[in-house]
């Protein structure tokens, strides 16, 4: 098998790649002299995939949360589970579920190869009684619960719901009790199979390994399974929001407060060229030395915890801004009016390029990470992109496509969320 080497002479790095005969993606970034290596194995498979296709080319519909109760019950063995297993090599392993995608993981200064071993077979081999399904809904369901308290995560799924009719960004990651409770453990073996074929995932390493053990290892472990990979249904929204406030009452010391502008999507997905626009454009608009930030910084309507991001994947993309402030509903309102005043008007050249530049570094400050490597081709094969693709087309990057991007956000399609301290009486 002939491994497919992308290189880039700037970084003098080079990325090697293999479609593997059972189905699997697998990427590879060595790095000679480092000590810690890093293995994601991860499905397109998370939240927002709340319908499988059948056989018949028809949709059903299936439980919110199934993506993240997989997830958790995959590392449970018949007889050792996963974590018991990597203990006994040093490799320090986790797990993670996105909107799109389920991701296992694991880190290591040595044994590398015999833990990449162990991901591949307890990934591949799920092992679920209706017992242990049982007591995980207990389990989830109090971590369910735990969140509905945590203000930055209510914050931003109250903005979700408050933009999105029906598509299931909307709606906790980990689903919600009622709809865990209708899973057993027919369902997830049927959703693993449909779901955990090799066809829909990837693997990607990084570190101070060998490209041809690597591949040893994947022919030595993987199982060729039948199957493709996932077909997402795409349902268009509306560009409108839901409502355009929602406030709650959490146990804060100050307000929270997310404001978000739904983009209308035609299409299902984002281009990498737009993604990184839009992160440019909301970086010259929002960054630090910006005139908007320091005009809300200097009447105390934010600190520096506001943040802001381009928040996009399969069916949905907005973009947010927010943090602690005194007074939530004026803070928007000066963001509003900055947006359509700057829409009017273009970014500010000089602005867009030390933005532009900032990314840029970012990007190729990430590639001295393993983890930051090893998780970022995951995205990029997701995306459908090529390795490096995005240093390309950031160096590219024009003012006008910023000045595109900035012209989707429109006032009339943005929602706030607010989260108030309780009252003495609460």
């Amino acid at each position: 098998m002939k491994l497919k080497e992308y290189r880039n002479n700037l970084l003098s790095e080079s990325v090697f790649h293999l479609k593997h005969p059972t189905g699997l993606n697998i990427f590879i970034l060595p790095k000679s002299g480092y000590t810690t290596t890093y293995a994601v194995f991860a499905t397109k498979y998370g939240s927002i995939d709340t319908s499988v296709k059948k056989a018949d080319g028809a949709y059903e519909t299936i439980p919110e949360g199934t993506a993240h109760f997989l997830e958790h019950k995959l590392f449970e063995g018949e007889e050792l589970d996963a974590f018991e297993q990597f203990a006994k090599t040093g490799a320090s392993a986790n797990a993670y579920t996105s909107f799109d995608r389920t991701a296992y993981l694991f880190s290591c200064n040595e044994n590398f190869y015999e833990s990449l071993g162990i991901l591949l077979d307890f990934v591949q081999k799920p092992y679920f009684t209706q017992e242990t399904v049982e007591k995980e809904q207990g389990i989830i369901g109090q971590e369910i619960r735990m969140y509905k308290d945590l203000a930055d995560w209510e914050v931003m799924f109250n903005l979700l719901s408050a933009l999105y009719y029906e598509h299931p960004v909307r709606v906790d990651i980990a689903g919600t009790q009622e709809s865990i409770a209708k899973i057993d453990a027919n369902l997830l073996y049927d959703l693993y199979r449909s779901f955990y074929n090799l066809n829909n995932m990837v693997l990607c390493v990084c570190g101070n390994v060998d490209c041809e053990k690597v591949i040893a290892v994947a022919d030595e472990h993987l199982e060729k399974t039948d199957g493709v990979s996932n077909e997402r249904r795409f349902v268009y929204e509306s560009p409108k929001p839901v409502q355009t406030l929602v406030e709650e009452n959490l146990s804060v010391a100050q307000k929270q407060f997310l404001i978000g502008y739904k983009e209308d999507r035609k299409t299902p997905e984002v281009s990498l060229a737009d993604e990184i626009a839009s992160q440019v454009m909301l970086e010259t608009l929002f960054g630090i030395t910006s005139p908007l930030f320091n005009d809300l910084l200097s009447q105390k309507l934010v600190d520096m915890s506001f943040y802001y991001e381009f928040f996009n994947g399969f069916g949905y993309a907005c973009c947010m801004a927010g943090g602690t402030s005194s007074n939530p509903e004026k803070a928007a309102e000066i963001i509003r009016k900055t947006v359509a005043e700057t829409v009017k008007t273009g970014l500010d050249p000089a602005a867009f390029e030390r933005a532009r530049r900032k990314l840029y570094g970012s990007m190729v400050k990430m590639y001295n990470s393993v983890e930051g490597v090893s998780n970022h081709l995951m995205t990029m094969y997701f995306g459908g992109c090529k390795p490096f693709e995005e240093l390309e087309v950031c160096r590219n990057l024009t003012i006008e496509r910023a000045n595109r991007r900035l012209r989707k956000l429109k006032n009339s399609y943005s929602a706030l969320s607010i989260i108030n301290p309780l009252s003495q009486e609460q």
